[in-house]
């Protein structure tokens, strides 16, 4: 529950502590294509062993970055809430501090209904992103499934209330890498701590203290 409380603090700011992105800059945001989309850094480059990028079209581009900079943004979430979670663990004002132990626990411990309440909760969220972001099905054809609309931006959900979005096309740019390179080590992160305590029951918290 505690990731559900700090939501909206962070959902919408980029993280700060990258270094600055190599030329590969767009000088328009509605230009998407290897050459110019963010998220490069040195030494790596474009980091594509796979092949992904060169077998994909543009629309398809588009719909791996926007499940990449989602997913980012939910393990940072996530990686905070395993260790604020944990931290307040028998203090918290929420559900009387009856909830302790690993993190992976917590959802479990939850009273009944309030499963419902984050569903519901998570579906608004999904459901207005698909809104602003999606093509009606309905006006899609068979065989290209969760097509993206054309102005849309992968990851720009007009969710902004600090006002951090940069007008320059070069400092949006270095903050959209801030934000995807902060995200894939989130995703790193969270996968880690859901498999050690997955492994030996013991809190991410734990750990470090032991």
């Amino acid at each position: 529950m505690m990731k559900l409380a700090i939501t909206s603090l962070l959902a919408g700011s980029a993280a700060a502590f990258a270094p600055a992105p190599m030329a590969r800059t767009s000088t328009s945001m509605n230009a998407f294509t290897v050459d110019n989309m963010p998220g490069a850094l040195a030494p790596m480059g474009f980091f594509d062993p796979l092949g992904f990028a060169e077998k994909a079209d543009e629309k398809t581009l588009k719909r791996y970055r926007e499940a990449e900079v989602t997913h980012g943004r939910v393990a940072m979430l996530a990686a905070v809430g395993f260790l604020v979670g944990e931290a307040v663990e028998g203090s918290s004002f929420l559900f009387d501090a009856q909830i302790s132990g690993p993190a992976i626990t917590h959802f479990l411990q939850v009273p009944d209904g309030w499963d419902a309440l984050i569903i519901t909760f998570i579906g608004a969220a999904e459901a207005q992103r698909a809104q602003i972001g999606w093509v009606d099905p309905a006006d899609v054809a068979y065989d290209q499934p969760g097509l993206l609309r054309d102005r849309y931006y992968p990851g720009d959900i007009n969710f902004d209330p600090l006002g951090l979005k940069p007008e320059n096309p070069e400092d949006l740019n270095l903050m959209l890498t801030k934000e995807l390179q902060n995200g894939r080590l989130a995703m790193l992160a969270a996968a880690g701590f859901l498999a050690q305590e997955a492994v030996d029951g013991k809190g991410i918290l734990e750990h470090f203290s032991s």
